[in-house]
C-alpha cells in the first residue's frame, strides 16, 4: 500500500475515534463546541494541498534519498533495522519537542504558532490547526533533520503516523479515567497534560511541549502536572485573543502578520530608555 494512503487512513481512523469519544466521553463543556470545525479543518485542508504543491516529496521522499546516497549518519552505522527505527522515531520526537520550544521563544515564530493556541476551546480539531507557514517551516525543519541523520523510510513513516495521531489525541476533549491517565502519562502525553499547555496563563501555555512522549518534559524541567485552576476552571486560549474571531479561517491565516504577540513569548525585545 502506498505510505500516502496509509497515512491518510490511520488519519481519518483516530479523527472519527477520537471525535466520537469526544461526543460519549466529555472532559468540558465546550461553549462554542462545532462551531469552530469549520475553520480548523479548512487549514489543515490548506496546509496538506500547499505541501504537496511546495514539497511534495516531504520527509518520507528526503528519507528515500538519504538512503539511496548513503547520506547521513544512520547509513554510516552498522545497526540492526529495528533498532535504528526505534531509535530514530525516539530522536524524531525529541527534534519535535525542541522545535515547539522554539516557536515558544522566538517572537517571530511564535507569531506563526499564535494560530494554532489562538483556539478558545481545544479538542480534536485543535489538534490539526496550524498556520500554512508554520507547517512548512517545520516540514524543512523535519527534511533537514531526516537527511543530516539518514533516517531509515520505514521510521519516518511510522514517525508521521505516530505525531499525527497523537497530536489529535493529546488534543481530544476525552475524559479518561484517572488512573488510565495517570499510568499513561509516564509515557506519553495524554489529554490531560497536553491542555495544561493552552491554559491562557503564561507559566502553564510554556510547559508541557511534548506531542508523543513525556520524557523530554520531564528531563528538561517543562513538565506541569495539573492546571493550576483545574481542568474545568481553566481558560483556553491566548488571554489577549479571548474577545477575537480565533474560529474563522481568514482571521487565523491574517493572525500572524497584525496585532499584539502578547505576553507569551519567552524571548521579548526589550523596551530601549533613555536618560536625558
Amino acid at each position: 500500500m502506498d505510505d500516502a494512503l496509509l497515512r491518510l487512513i490511520v488519519f481519518f481512523a483516530i479523527l472519527i475515534t477520537m471525535a466520537c469519544a469526544e461526543f460519549l466521553l466529555p472532559r468540558r463543556a465546550l461553549v462554542m463546541g462545532y462551531k469552530r470545525w469549520p475553520a480548523n479543518i479548512g487549514i489543515i485542508v490548506f496546509d496538506v494541498l500547499l505541501v504537496r504543491l511546495l514539497l511534495p516529496a516531504g520527509a518520507v521522499g528526503a528519507a528515500w534519498w538519504a538512503n539511496e546516497h548513503s547520506a547521513g549518519l544512520f547509513n554510516w552505522l552498522d545497526w540492526h533495522d529495528a533498532i535504528s527505527v526505534m531509535v530514530a522515531v525516539i530522536l524524531l520526537d525529541f527534534i519535535v519537542y525542541m522545535q515547539h520550544r522554539l516557536f515558544h521563544v522566538v517572537p517571530l515564530l511564535w507569531r506563526l504558532h499564535m494560530v494554532h493556541h489562538a483556539d478558545r476551546e481545544i479538542d480534536v480539531s485543535t489538534g490539526l490547526r496550524f498556520h500554512p507557514i508554520e507547517i512548512i517551516l517545520s516540514m524543512l525543519i523535519k527534511i533537514s533533520m531526516v537527511v543530516l541523520l539518514g533516517l531509515p523510510v520505514v521510521a519516518v513513516v511510522l514517525f508521521e503516523m505516530i505525531l499525527n495521531g497523537m497530536a489529535m489525541f493529546n488534543h481530544a476533549n476525552v475524559r479518561l479515567p484517572l488512573k488510565l491517565d495517570r499510568v499513561l502519562r509516564m509515557l506519553v502525553i495524554t489529554p490531560d497534560v497536553h491542555r495544561v499547555h493552552h491554559s491562557i496563563i503564561k507559566a502553564e501555555t510554556n510547559s508541557n511541549y511534548g506531542f508523543n512522549l513525556s520524557l523530554w518534559d520531564r528531563l528538561l524541567g517543562t513538565y506541569r502536572v495539573q492546571p493550576q485552576l483545574g481542568h474545568d476552571n481553566m481558560t483556553i486560549g491566548l488571554e489577549h485573543l479571548q474577545d477575537a474571531p480565533t474560529h474563522r479561517i481568514g482571521y487565523m491565516l491574517r493572525l500572524p502578520f497584525v496585532g499584539d504577540i502578547g505576553q507569551y513569548p519567552r524571548l521579548k525585545k526589550k523596551k530601549c530608555s533613555g536618560e536625558g
